[in-house]
Order: C-alpha cells, then sequence, then structure tokens
C-alpha cells in the first residue's frame, strides 16, 4: 500500500494513500449490490439488471462514491498503521484522484496524539498524610448515630433551634399569593437552612397555635426568576413543636444501632476500627491523586490539540446528562431547575477536561515505556472483577468490552500501580 505522511503543525498533518485497482473492483461491486436491488429497468426483472447494463445507462462513475465508503474505513486504518500514526480525531477526507482504470488517490487530514517527554513517575514524594482516629471521632460519630436515633416528642415551650415545627404557610408577594409558595402540615427543623434564609429564625420562639407573619427576600440567584431579589411575606400558622429526645447511650442502645454488637464498648471500638479503615482509604487515594499530578507535571507536553479537550469535555458532559436521564430527569428539565444552560455545563467541565487529558495521556506514555505485557489470563481476570464489581455475567462483559479495551484498562491500571508503588510520604 503506497502511503504517505506529511506532518504539517506540531500535531496535525496529511496522509495520503491509494486505492488499488483490486479494492475499488470490490467496492464497485458491493456498491452495484445494494443499488441494482431497487433498479426497474425494462427487460429485467428487478434486481437482476446486468452490472454492465447499468455502466452504459449510467456511468461506472455513478458507484464511485458509494465504492470509496466501503473500502475506506478498511483501507484508512490499513494506512494510519503503515503512517505509524495515532489519531485522536476523525480525520477530514479529501478525494484527490479518481481516474477510470487508475488507483484512487485519497488524502486525510489527521490529528495525531501528541508527543509526551515523561519526567520522573517513580520514587516521588507526597505530603504525609493523617491517618489518626481521635476519641473525639469516635464520640462524634457515636453522637450521630445517637440523632438518627432521636424521637420527637410534643413540648408545650417555645420551639428552639433543633426543634422541629408543624407548620402551614402561604407566600405572598405585594399582597399577591406566588405560585408554589403553600404547604400544609410541612415538618421543618429549625435550623436545619433548608428554607429562605431568614425563615426559620423568624419561627424561634412560637409555640402550637401561634399565627406569624415571616418576612423575606429571596436570593439574588433564586431559580424563580419573578422572585429573585424580592421581599415576601409568608403567612405561617404553628400547629405542632416538637424536640429531639435522645436515646441514652448504653448497651441496648448499641445492640439497637448495631445487632453484631452486645455493649457500649464494642461499639466504640466498631467505630474506632470503620473510621481507622476508612481514613486509611482516604489517605490511599490522596496519596495516589498527588503522586498522579506530579508524575503529569514532570512530564513535557508540548503543544495539546484542542479536539481532544473538546472531546473530553462533550464526553463528561453526555455522561452527567446520562446520569440524570437514568433518575428520570432529561436535560431539558435540569437546565430549567438548576437555572443553568448548555453553555453553563459546557463551561462547567472545561476547568477539569484539560487536567483529565494530559493525566490520560501521560499514563499512557508511561504504558509505553513499562512495555506491559497482557496475557489471556489476565484478561479473564479482569472480566471476573468487572463482573463481580458491577454485579454481571461474565459473559455480558466479554461481549460489551474487546480484549484490546480490556487490555488498555489494564495496562493504564499498571501504569499507575508504577507510580504509587513507589511513592514516598513526607517524613
Amino acid at each position: 500500500m503506497s502511503t504517505k505522511w506529511e506532518k504539517k503543525g506540531t500535531n496535525d498533518g496529511v496522509l495520503t494513500f491509494e486505492v488499488s485497482t483490486e479494492h475499488i473492483e470490490k467496492g464497485l461491486k458491493a456498491a452495484f449490490d445494494r443499488v441494482k436491488k431497487d433498479l426497474n429497468v425494462p427487460g429485467f426483472r428487478k434486481g437482476k439488471v446486468p452490472r454492465q447494463m447499468f455502466n452504459q445507462m449510467y456511468g461506472e462513475e455513478a458507484l464511485y462514491e458509494d465504492a470509496l465508503n466501503v473500502v475506506l474505513p478498511e483501507l484508512y486504518e490499513a494506512a494510519i498503521e503503515e503512517a505509524g500514526i495515532e489519531p485522536v480525531a476523525q480525520p477530514k477526507i479529501n478525494v484527490e484522484s479518481m481516474e477510470k482504470g487508475q488507483p484512487w488517490v485519497i488524502t486525510a487530514e489527521v490529528v495525531v496524539k501528541p508527543e509526551v517527554k515523561l519526567g520522573d513517575y517513580k520514587n516521588l514524594t507526597v505530603p504525609k498524610q493523617d491517618r489518626s482516629v481521635t476519641d473525639e471521632e469516635v464520640e462524634e460519630n457515636l453522637a450521630q448515630k445517637q440523632q438518627s436515633q432521636a424521637e420527637l416528642v410534643i413540648k408545650e415551650s417555645a420551639a428552639e433551634n433543633g426543634d422541629t415545627v408543624v407548620i402551614d404557610f402561604e407566600g405572598f408577594k405585594d399582597d399577591v399569593a406566588f405560585e408554589g409558595g403553600k404547604g400544609e402540615n410541612y415538618s421543618l427543623e429549625l435550623g436545619s437552612n433548608s428554607f429562605i434564609p431568614g425563615f426559620e429564625e423568624q419561627l424561634v420562639g412560637t409555640k402550637a397555635g401561634d399565627d406569624v407573619e415571616v418576612k423575606v427576600t429571596f436570593p439574588e440567584e433564586y431559580q424563580a426568576e419573578d422572585l429573585a431579589g424580592q421581599e415576601a411575606v409568608f403567612k405561617v400558622t404553628v400547629h405542632e413543636v416538637k424536640a429531639k429526645e435522645l436515646p441514652e447511650l448504653d448497651d441496648e442502645f448499641a445492640k439497637d444501632v448495631d445487632e453484631e454488637v452486645e455493649t457500649l464498648a464494642e461499639l466504640k471500638e466498631k467505630i474506632k476500627a470503620e473510621l481507622v479503615a476508612s481514613k486509611e482509604a482516604a489517605a490511599e487515594a490522596a496519596i495516589e491523586e498527588a503522586a498522579i499530578s506530579q508524575a503529569v507535571e514532570n512530564a513535557e507536553i508540548v503543544e495539546l490539540p484542542e479536539v481532544m479537550v473538546h472531546d473530553e469535555v462533550h464526553r463528561g458532559m453526555n455522561e452527567f446528562l446520562s446520569n440524570m436521564q437514568n433518575q428520570g430527569i432529561s436535560p431539558e428539565l435540569y437546565y430549567q431547575i438548576s437555572g443553568t444552560t448548555e453553555e453553563d455545563l459546557h463551561k462547567q467541565f472545561e476547568g477539569e477536561a484539560e487536567s483529565r487529558v494530559k493525566t490520560n495521556l501521560v499514563i499512557e506514555a508511561i504504558v509505553e515505556a513499562e512495555n506491559f505485557e497482557v496475557t489471556d489470563e489476565d484478561i479473564q481476570a479482569e472480566i471476573d472483577d468487572l463482573a463481580s464489581q458491577y454485579n454481571m455475567e461474565a459473559s455480558a462483559v466479554r461481549n460489551a468490552l474487546s480484549d484490546d479495551m480490556l487490555a488498555h484498562d489494564i495496562k493504564m491500571k499498571r501504569a499507575v500501580d508504577a507510580i504509587v508503588k513507589t511513592v514516598k510520604e513526607e517524613a
């Protein structure tokens, strides 16, 4: 195959290659087989028109575009392999010549993967991570469990922060009730900051049976534009005031919270063990993140193709919106309830996209430098691990992911391991 790669810029160039007469014929035959099924020519049954007759009537050139589309993907892949380049975006294809009886000449404007010059990525030093668990942290966690087991009991005295009031309310702007500002028998914990700023504070000191006018100013960034920054009055009726009644911290409490323990002392020991494990996991994650960040900083990427950052932004956006869709929230609904636009979301993902692209490029460069080998056993182990992780059948994972994809992921993990396993924490 005749192939030529001519570099034009730092990360782009023109790939020129030929379509041989054998491939042209293969494409023409496939293209004709597609169109002949719909041809109506007097004297011939539908789909039975000879190709020679078609050429006489329409000219062989009528099949050229379809023929090229048939063979182009295979030939383009062969051309980039022969040229030894790694495209990072769809090419712009141009037809230079399509002379009958001659090989066709095709050019492709290609953006390629940038060169990465690795710096130090082993024996890096990162900040010391705190893995200690104090008695105060154990007591704080225990107090949270106690709060979660609290019961609400009606009180006759005035409401305080932390109490729950059961209220009816209706909001008015310029003495006119506004949409979405009404609720009945609503349980509101004072101090939870779940209502508009200033609302909950004005209910402190109220009792059951009180009628109160609560004056507030909506935040400037409030999602309902007609209320943003506006003053409003809520007419509130307090039906009940309830206080939290905390359970005693004793052995019975411990057994209620965790059926695997018998005493409060055992519960505290278990809490401490869980906090230790959590801090250890957090420390390992922080070390990995810091080490990878250093490896990326130590590397040199002369110029990052814009198309790679653009594609990463849209990949992130699509993944985010897909997750929203899985929760029953369409993109239109998300933009509506968040008060944002597609452009806002694009800008949000731009911030991290460049960093993620650089990180992936550096890790891929480490994969190449380390020359990792992946066996069939490694691939099967990865399939089994993914099946267990996502509660899927191994066969489903195998059908969804090719060996090349699995091998790539394995090598990327090994590259990260190569960075992390030699890292040192500061003394």
